[in-house]
């Protein structure tokens, strides 16, 4: 009988030690799941700090549940010169702030590698760093008569390697980017290590840029009537540059005018020189259909411009993800979009067959359609469509991943030291 109580004894005395044990664990767990969901400092450096690349940064500092600091040079050095020497201005900059990110996001604009080799002493070497793709120069599309110079496209390469992570804003960018990769070592003699390439991909993926969305809602005008004599209006708010084609557009617009179609137009782009002869000879021919020209400098003025126009038109040949398009949606217009980058993949597949084109004459129709159809048009859900990039939407989005690339480098930095 003795045994048996003692045997009890120690059988509930293994018990209590496996419950505290239990205990113990779990209070280890809490403690590492506080510090890996924790708030984060994260350092963004932006060496390109304008158009898209502000949107993105500034939009994402300031709808983040994380701490963002921006690190930013202006647009005005060109971007060649931002991937040249961005890196080496940069590291005096994280010098001088003495800062102490938990982990580092940047874009294609600078050169990983050389930033992390100069900033080897006063950033950690298993900090982790994140690479933000907005474009790519592999497959940005070139000028006539203008060779590539590959020594750019292979700083987006390295950088991409040496990054623990990559995020395209697009899935057409990602898989374009990733399909062209190869040939860049693979025109090389030998060593071309192209099974790095795999290693690029599966540390890649797709986190489309947040846009202040609701901002829009401020400016947005009463619910219009439908006018049948109010002529429709068309919408551009590309670059005016050559990878955007707006000759393309004007070639519609006079196949319209001689069929004797009724339009105005906004032009409210932005426009690499405003005094360039073609652009002034345009202004002039279309003078009579103008409701606007020229950059919208204010986002007031700009929304106001979204929300008067009916059709929003891109002939781009280069669109790597497309807010102002996203940001027309938002305010009701009906897209007019090539069928090709990344296009298809905003538009729900119901829209494609009103509202994307393979050719000028299918832009033509596509633009007399919606000009005929503009008030049944107007009514489909666009907001719908482009409501989910918003920040609201966006940033949590963000937030989710950068965590996660931090808690993954965590582990793996655990495990080597284990």
């Amino acid at each position: 009988m003795n045994e048996i109580c003692i045997e009890a004894k120690e059988i509930i005395f293994h018990i209590y030690m496996l419950q505290a044990l239990y205990i113990v664990i779990s209070f280890i767990r809490m403690l590492l799941g506080l510090q890996y969901n924790r708030r984060m400092q994260i350092l963004f450096l932006n060496p390109f700090h304008g158009g898209s690349h502000a949107v993105v940064a500034e939009g994402y500092a300031a709808h983040s549940t994380h701490t963002v600091d921006l690190l930013t040079l202006p647009v005005i050095g060109g971007w060649r010169w931002r991937m040249r020497g961005a890196a080496i201005t940069m590291t005096r900059m994280v010098r001088a702030r003495a800062l102490r990110p938990d982990l580092l996001l940047t874009t294609d604009m600078l050169d990983v590698t050389t930033f992390r080799a100069l900033t080897r002493d006063v950033l950690p070497p298993t900090l982790p760093m994140v690479l933000y793709m907005h474009e790519n120069q592999l497959t940005y599309p070139l000028p006539d008569q203008r060779a590539r110079d590959l020594s750019f496209a292979w700083v987006n390469y390295t950088s991409a390697l040496a990054a623990n992570a990559i995020l395209f804003n697009s899935e057409f960018h990602r898989r374009t980017f990733l399909a062209a990769l190869p040939d860049l070592p693979g025109r090389y003699f030998d060593h071309q290590e192209l099974d790095m390439i795999e290693q690029i991909a599966t540390r890649s993926q797709v986190l489309s840029p947040g846009i202040d969305l609701a901002r829009h809602q401020a400016y947005a005008p009463a619910p219009r009537t439908d006018d049948p004599n109010r002529p429709a209006v068309i919408l551009w708010n590309s670059r005016w540059d050559y990878d955007k084609q707006p000759e393309q557009l004007f070639e519609a617009l006079e196949v319209l005018a001689v069929r004797g179609i009724d339009f105005r137009l906004i032009m409210a782009g932005d426009c690499v020189d405003p005094g360039a002869e073609r652009f002034m000879l345009a202004r002039e021919r279309w003078a009579p259909y103008l409701l606007h020209w020229g950059y919208a400098s204010d986002f007031a003025t700009y929304s106001r411009l979204l929300h008067q126009a009916d059709i929003v038109v891109s002939t781009a040949l280069q669109e790597f993800f497309g807010i102002g398009i996203i940001e027309a949606l938002y305010c009701g217009c009906i897209p007019i979009l090539p069928r090709r980058l990344t296009y298809p993949d905003l538009l729900p597949a119901t829209y494609h067959a009103d509202c994307l084109y393979n050719s000028l004459e299918e832009l033509v129709d596509r633009l007399q359609h919606a000009i005929d159809h503009r008030h049944r048009l107007r009514r489909l859900p666009w907001r719908n469509v482009a409501a989910p990039y918003d920040w609201a939407t966006m940033a949590p989005r963000y937030d989710a991943v950068l965590a996660e690339v931090a808690a993954q480098n965590r582990r793996e930095t655990e495990g080597r030291d284990s």
